[in-house]
């Protein structure tokens, strides 16, 4: 049971998500983007970063890579896979997720802690999460605007696909407003695959796993994860 970090020329969020997966007891490796087979991995995440520098847009590069046949293979056979991020960016543009990362409204890159609501439990990235808890989470992005046609968004709801929204306040009460740092749609902070094995989200919850470092609200995704794939194991 072993996890897959992939490198992409500019990933910055490798190793912290690497540290991430080891508190909660999980082995995982860094792949680089040029490797061909993803055979020993029971999951993939693709971190947050700056993929190819952003080149033409933020993940439009990544998904040219020789790796992601691999990510999508996997995929397509019901492993975990998590975007964060640049990550969730570059799962968009290779199709593995519906929709689209827009610039922030605010046109600026923006750095700071959200809240965001757990919309569902039933996920393997939520297992840990109680439904409607309101987690504290950094963000760091300038495209982290989710936006999709309206007929997309309709089947999004329709179909639990929103598992994470944006909340104005740790209290839990209605969603957006204030909360929402970028111009999301729906207050999206994240999304899974129709099939619910595919994870995209911007906030990083591999920044907060350690208490020293700001909370905790990051390591329920982590042991939700470990704890699919032991059930599958």
């Amino acid at each position: 049971m072993k996890v897959a970090v992939i490198q992409f020329p500019g990933s910055n969020c490798d190793q912290d998500t690497v540290w991430a997966l080891g508190i909660v007891g999980m082995k995982a490796e860094l792949v680089w983007h040029t490797e061909t087979s993803l055979e020993l991995f029971s999951a993939a995440i693709l971190p947050g970063g700056f993929s190819y520098g952003d080149y033409l847009r933020a993940g439009a590069l990544a998904k040219f890579s020789p790796v992601m046949g691999e990510v999508k293979r996997l995929a397509e056979r019901g492993n975990p896979v998590i975007g964060i991020c640049n990550g969730f960016q570059a799962l968009t543009e290779a199709g593995l997720l519906p929709g689209a990362l827009l610039a922030n409204t605010n046109l600026h890159y923006t750095c700071k802690d959200v809240y965001m609501r757990v919309e569902r439990t039933d996920s393997p990235f939520t297992f840990a999460y109680q439904q409607g808890q309101v987690l504290r989470v950094p963000i760091a992005h300038g495209e982290g605007r989710y936006y999709a046609d309206p007929d997309v968004l309709e089947q999004l709801e329709a179909g639990g696909q929103i598992v994470f929204r944006y909340a104005p306040s740790p209290s839990g009460s209605g969603v957006g407003g204030e909360g929402n740092p970028n111009g999301s749609l729906h207050d999206i902070a994240g999304i899974v695959s129709e099939r619910g094995n595919v994870l995209g989200l911007m906030p990083h919850p591999e920044r907060a796993v350690e208490r020293v470092l700001g909370g905790t609200d990051g390591l329920g995704l982590f042991e939700s994860l470990k704890a699919a794939l032991e059930v599958v194991a």
